[in-house]
């Protein structure tokens, strides 16, 4: 694998810094590998994100991280940026995949090629979590997505215990379970409809997932860790954020035919960076926007995986990879 000749200049976008947990925080995994391999570390958020007459700019500050709990940020000189001085871009800021979110990606989307995003913010714009994973229908559960209260009905009736999920949160937010005898539905769809235009996704329950919602991370196409979550007692939700606990666990042979066949269309798209949620035997989400798990998996099995996913960057660099699409 071709390796860099000189420091990468990097920056990342992201929710605040200082307020992140470091304990389960990826972006921050990646971070610090960037910082161990003697690139310079430049962080913003997605508000400071400036388009003026032609030239993409960005105020944040280059920092130096620490993998200290409490002190593990020291803010070495706030700056406005070009974004174009810099290699590699990592759009790490968690959804709600909102018009903001999706800005943004038009603004990176203009960057040359010169300057690599990871992911794609072309491809992250046309595959949301939620709906990317529609492209693979028969790997998923039984799903709908609709806001026609009679569809969402005529699918209850059929499947009986269901899950129903905003199409564009994270983190577990806004999941309800609606069991065959809750009769919250009706209530339900009246909250979210008054708060949004959007569809929701509603899925089959999986019982399945007592044993676990398995987080695969993919880099480049490639499998290269996994954690189960466990839910919480009496918590239908597995998420990390909301009470699951992680538990080392093993690529099972459908786990391997699952990513076999995502995994081409992944590294087609530059979506580089890649989480997936598997349920059983079913697919559930591909997450491409902030996919979340590696420190956990690195605790648990040691491979280093934001060092994989740095050699995958740097061999895209190599190879003179864009990141937008042909325009």
């Amino acid at each position: 694998m071709t390796k860099q000749t000189k420091p990468l200049a990097v920056a990342i976008q992201m929710d605040p810094i200082a307020d992140i947990d470091i304990t389960g925080d990826t972006s921050f995994a990646l971070a610090l590998e960037a910082q161990r391999r003697g690139y310079s570390l430049f962080v913003y958020g997605p508000d400071k994100l400036s388009w003026d007459h032609g030239i993409l700019w960005a105020r944040g500050a280059y920092v130096d991280l620490s993998d200290r709990i409490g002190d593990h940020v020291q803010f070495i000189e706030q700056s406005r940026v070009k974004l174009t001085d810099m290699d590699v871009i990592l759009m790490r800021q968690d959804p709600p995949f909102d018009m903001s979110y999706i800005t943004a990606t038009h603004l990176l989307e203009q960057l040359p090629a010169s300057t690599l995003v990871v992911n794609n913010p072309a491809e992250v714009r046309n595959a949301p979590e939620k709906l990317l994973v529609t492209d693979f229908a028969d790997l998923m559960p039984k799903t709908l997505i609709s806001r026609d209260p009679e569809e969402i009905h005529a699918f209850r009736k059929t499947h009986q215990d269901i899950i129903v999920k905003p199409l564009f949160g994270n983190g577990g937010a806004g999941v309800f379970r609606i069991t065959p005898n809750d009769q919250n539905l009706n209530s339900l769809l009246e909250m979210f409809f008054a708060m949004n235009r959007e569809p929701l996704m509603i899925q089959r329950f999986e019982p399945a997932v007592r044993n676990g919602d398995k987080r695969i991370i993919l880099v480049d196409g490639e499998p290269v860790g996994a954690i189960n979550r466990i839910p919480a007692d009496g918590e239908a939700r597995s998420n990390l954020h909301v009470g699951g606990r992680a538990e080392a666990v093993d690529l099972t042979q459908r786990d391997k035919e699952i990513c076999a066949r995502i995994g081409p269309v992944l590294r087609e798209r530059g979506l580089l960076f890649v989480g997936i949620d598997v349920i059983g035997d079913v697919l559930t989400e591909i997450n491409v926007t902030s996919p979340t798990g590696i420190r956990e998996m690195e605790r648990f099995t040691g491979v280093n995986i934001a060092g994989l996913t740095w050699d995958a960057i740097e061999a895209r660099l190599a190879s003179h990879a864009s990141n937008s699409l042909s325009r």
